[in-house]
């Protein structure tokens, strides 16, 4: 069993890692999101006000999810 010294100094590498994963998480999700829209304003041009805005919100949900993670991952 590890003594509470050595878990004391192992908590901001295991926060930096777990800040490390949200943040690529986030960078995953919105990649698929501009890949989706692409993909759905190259099929129908005339939707791409309604795509965009979508797209937006979208990305905007996932920024703040990931926001969220890396503040809980960085406090002890």
């Amino acid at each position: 069993m590890l003594s509470p010294v050595l878990l004391e100094a192992a908590v901001p590498g295991v926060a930096a890692i777990g800040a490390g994963l949200a943040a690529i998480g986030a960078g995953i999700g919105i990649g698929q999101i501009g890949k989706g829209a692409a993909e759905a304003i190259a099929r129908q041009p005339e939707a791409t006000g309604d795509i965009r805005a979508v797209m937006i919100l979208t990305a905007a949900f996932v920024e703040g999810v990931a926001l969220f993670a890396v503040i809980v991952a960085l406090l002890k």
